[in-house]
């Protein structure tokens, strides 16, 4: 997983830029970028990355709009199975959402915050094992049931803040609301979903 590789990178950037041990205040609005890393079950670990912007309403709320990639979106027994069945079947989601974002600690560099976010995503279905026939069936249902669908999401993490700089660790819980015939055949009867480990950096001004 690329992303934890980066990690004490980012902490080390992090104790180089979070002085004093208070976030400034004048900074209401941000633009980070992410990568992240699905994490739904068996061989199921697809990169996801995407881009945060975040507008400060009041110092502990901020609204939140989003647009990304998410690697992998078949819940855990449908991604064992697909696996173990050799498929090759892989299910990923270009989404856009909106929302709001609740900061514990607003004027300190170092804090947790929890968000919820919704909107719009569209599904992306391929098979490198199931061959031109197998990945055409799989397009004309998909295409025929819907490929864009509802998205919402929670989720939290830790925010380090100093200066410009902006460095986010945190999880997101993504779920779409597909049709039945797709949640059935893709989903095995469960929601499309993806549990998602991500780290990023931006900047605030």
């Amino acid at each position: 997983m690329w992303c934890f590789r980066l990690l004490p990178a980012f902490v080390l950037l992090a104790l180089g830029v979070i002085f004093p041990p208070v976030a400034s205040a004048d900074n209401t609005a941000s633009l980070a970028g992410f990568g992240g890393m699905t994490i739904n079950g068996l061989d199921s670990q697809r990169p996801s990355l995407g881009g945060t912007l975040t507008v400060d309403l009041v110092p502990e709320l901020q609204i939140v709009g989003e647009v990304g990639r998410i690697g992998n979106v078949l819940p855990s027994r449908a991604g064992t199975l697909f696996s173990l069945g050799q498929t090759g079947l892989r299910a990923s989601a270009f989404y856009g959402e909106g929302g709001v974002r609740l900061i514990a600690a607003p004027r300190s560099s170092v804090t947790p915050y929890g968000e919820a976010t919704a909107g719009f995503a569209r599904l992306d279905v391929s098979s490198d094992r199931l061959g031109a026939l197998g990945n055409l069936a799989t397009t004309l249902l998909v295409g025929y049931t819907g490929r864009t669908m509802p998205v919402a999401s929670v989720g939290g993490g830790v925010l380090l803040r100093g200066g410009p700089v902006l460095l986010d660790f945190g999880y997101r819980y993504k779920q779409l609301f597909a049709d039945d015939i797709v949640q059935s055949v893709l989903g095995l009867g469960q929601p499309l979903r993806a549990h998602e480990l991500r780290a990023g950096v931006g900047v605030r001004f």
